[in-house]
């Protein structure tokens, strides 16, 4: 039960963070398309593949949510991620209440190990 609530968490630290990044005027337009796709096909009671379909109707939104949210962030300046991280967990300097274990109380998130994967 603490696994589904710790995930149930992180998702939503996430997806506050990603509302950041989509006000913020830093961001470059392809990524805010993107981000705003991901999140809203999360968030619509609608899919493109009905879940009722056996597999596939679930299998849509394990792999397309991830898929723009991974191709947002790979178009959005680090330093904007970083930013909206910080205000979202830490106030506008970070030093947050212990998210984890990073700078300023802010825990790395997923998309640190997609761009260290590409390197």
């Amino acid at each position: 039960m603490k696994g589904l609530r710790a995930l149930r968490d992180r998702f939503l630290r996430e997806l506050a963070v990603y509302r950041r990044v989509l006000r913020h005027p830093r961001t470059p337009r392809p990524a805010r398309w993107l981000l705003a796709a991901a999140v809203g096909y999360a968030l619509l009671p609608f899919d493109l593949v009905p879940d009722w379909i056996p597999v596939l109707g679930q299998l849509d939104d394990l792999v397309l949510v991830p898929l723009l949210v991974w191709l947002a962030l790979r178009r959005l300046p680090e330093e904007v991620l970083a930013e909206c991280r910080r205000e979202e967990h830490g106030g506008p300097h970070g030093g947050g209440e212990g998210l984890g274990g990073g700078p300023g109380g802010v825990e790395p998130g997923p998309e640190q190990g997609y761009r260290n994967a590409q390197k």
